[in-house]
């Protein structure tokens, strides 16, 4: 019996196409097994497919499956499946030619990237191509399920192939590869796994290496979520996030517009940034029909939300992007869009259905939460209903929701107000709550220095401006003009002159230290209070900035001048008010000292060699009062 055997010589694109491949693309070598077995799962489903309605199937005995043999005496890879396999006519169109290509400008575009150091196993449609990359020689025998007889073909890659009818071989397709001198490792059984491991977990068909099964998870987010066990949902998410805890949250989801998604998300039960291991690496990898094509990747969601742990697939990828470094596509971006809203949602309703629990992940990962909604415009309104904050109407450690806050406001109240400190004792021991305490107008307090840029960022919410009491154009008392108006007596009258000589003259003496003194509307006890003249930039924005331009070896920020507000009510300014008409130089002292205490309690910086230099003439100045 003669054996029929032909010589072909490849395309002339297809010769550059295997240049690109086997000289460019070292730096990901791994995935020519990734794609290998990609298609041999597609085989795989499209025999399943056609067996459907087929009335003779040829080889029905074979179970679908993926084999991969090791002979590392011989120094072969092989990886066979039992799925549709191919004609000789389909041999030769298939694996001779580029498939829908062999243009100049794709060429040109594969030869681009190429000098860039990019991954491109896939980008193109090149995935069999890649077994040249660690293959001296490739031979593949294929048989098709209609019976025909098999073939086998065989290159090195260079300028020819051969095929070769081959009797007697089984349905599907069998890839033989003899691995280069540099490649050996291909054919140990450590290297594999650990690929299958990576790239192929999840594929649909048993991958077996020898007896061994290496896909034995299953892929549960292709599966019904009422067919799924709590058990399997832990074990899914032990797995695909190396974690030994159980998850605090899940998020199991479909989505058929305006793209196909499949996602299984998990919120784990504790954050490691936290504990000072710096940065985490995204924790979401993506798919495309149960194939990895980017692990722990950076673009199907945003970077605030790197703690999620799990997967999401979308047939809806084309192949020409599907295995690759997913890189600022369309698609990719709608995808982030859809599971980014999806999560936002599924969070505010855990917050409704569970409050307390929610409140355990806002104490976990809020600071998350908190880098979104500085960072990323686009979901600052789903954010800003996630936030939380303690406040004055809240218990101590217990924060609550800005919705929450809006449905205590009162009816004429417009604005929501907020006040930075290093925790709530210190705030509400301080000068800028005392009118809200008053006129019982509920504060939120923001103990974290991140928090003013939240809010700040934020800008409103629910129609109300966020606000805070800090700021200089900050007035809780609408009566209180109509108040000063009645103040007609004559010692109300000589009052408020004095008031208004005092703030002239504090402001000759702070004129280094302070844009503007005047007299204020909201201190009830205390005698004075630092505001900010910028509404925007709050006294904790301004320590953030300046160490952060420290940290960063920039010089300190110039200090901003800040406004002085003076209680004229207060016995001490009262004193001070007589104090500077007999005794200006003592009087200067005390005005200084009082504008320091208010900068402290602002948490703002002072010279604390000249304050306490200051402090103690002070003392001795009343001490020797009183002993006379």
């Amino acid at each position: 019996m003669t054996v029929e055997k032909e010589t072909f010589e490849f395309k002339a694109e297809t010769k550059k196409l295997l240049d690109i491949v086997i000289n460019s693309l070292y730096t990901e070598r791994d995935v020519f097994i990734r794609e290998l077995i990609s298609n041999a799962a597609d085989a795989l489903e499209k025999f399943r497919h056609e067996s459907v309605t087929a009335t003779e199937i040829f080889d029905d005995h074979l179970p679908l499956e993926i084999t991969i043999a090791l002979d590392e005496k011989k120094n072969t890879l092989t990886i066979t499946d039992t799925g549709i396999g191919m004609t000789r006519a389909e041999l030769e169109n298939n694996l001779g030619t580029i498939a829908h290509s062999g243009s100049n400008t794709y060429l040109a575009e594969l030869v681009e990237a190429a000098k860039k150091d990019v991954s491109l196993i896939g980008q193109f449609g090149v995935g069999f191509y890649s077994a040249f990359m660690a293959g001296a020689t490739v031979r593949v025998q294929s048989r098709s399920w209609n019976k025909s007889e098999g073939n086998e073909w065989v290159s090195d890659g260079t300028g020819s192939y051969t095929i070769t009818e081959v009797p007697g071989l089984h349905r599907g397709t069998k890839i033989i590869i003899e691995l280069k001198e540099d490649a050996k490792d291909y054919a140990q059984e450590w290297k594999i796994k650990s690929i299958v491991k990576q790239y192929s977990s999840f594929v649909a068909f048993p991958i077996k290496l020898g007896e061994e099964t290496l896909n034995s998870v299953q892929a549960l987010w292709t599966k019904n979520r009422s067919d799924i066990k709590d058990e399997e949902y832990v074990e899914f998410y032990k797995f695909v996030a190396n974690a030994a805890t159980d998850p605090m949250y899940k998020l199991h989801f479909s989505a058929d517009a305006p793209l196909a998604i499949n996602a299984l998300l998990f919120v784990p039960a504790e954050n490691f940034e936290g504990f000072g291991f710096g940065k985490m690496d995204p924790g979401v990898n993506l798919y495309c029909q149960r194939i990895l094509i980017d692990q722990h990747s950076k673009t199907i969601l945003p970077e605030w939300l790197r703690f999620l742990k799990g997967v999401v697939d979308s047939e809806d990828l084309p192949l020409n992007i599907s295995r690759q470094a997913l890189q600022d596509n369309a698609l990719v971006a709608k995808i982030r869009k859809v599971i980014t809203k999806r999560f936002l949602k599924y969070l505010d309703e855990q917050a409704t259905k569970e409050p307390e629990k929610y409140l355990e992940f806002w104490s976990t990962f809020g600071i998350f939460l908190k880098e979104g909604a500085t960072s990323d415009y686009e979901y600052q309104k789903e954010i800003g209903k996630l936030l939380r904050f303690e406040s004055s109407k809240s218990e101590a450690g217990k924060p609550v929701s800005l919705a929450d806050y809006v449905l205590r406001m009162n009816p004429d109240q417009e604005e929501i107000y907020f006040i930075n400190g290093p925790n709530r004792a210190s705030i509400e021991a301080g000068p800028y709550v005392e009118m809200f305490k008053q006129k019982d107008i509920e504060i939120l307090y923001t103990l974290e220095p991140i928090d003013d840029f939240v809010l700040n960022h934020l800008g409103e919410f629910d129609g109300k401006k966020l606000k805070s009491a800090d700021g200089a154009d900050l007035s809780l008392a609408k009566d209180s003009d109509e108040e000063n108006k009645e103040k007609n007596s004559d010692e109300e009258k000589q009052a408020g002159e004095d008031m208004e000589t005092l703030t002239k003259w504090m402001q000759e003496v702070l004129a280094d230290h302070v844009s503007e003194v005047s007299v204020s509307k909201r201190l009830v006890d205390s005698p004075a209070m630092i505001v900010n003249p910028d509404s925007y930039m709050t006294s904790s924005m301004e320590r953030i900035m300046a160490a952060s331009r420290k940290e960063q070896g920039f010089p300190g920020m110039e200090k901003s001048k800040k406004k002085l507000e003076i209680n004229p009510k207060n016995n001490l300014i009262i004193k001070l008010a007589e104090l500077h008409k007999t005794d200006a130089d003592f009087a200067a002292q005390v005005a200084q000292q009082i504008h320091d205490n208010a900068m402290i309690q602002a948490g703002l910086v002072v010279d604390p060699l000249e304050m306490v230099e200051r402090n103690y003439k002070i003392l001795s100045r009343v001490v020797e009062n009183d002993a006379l």
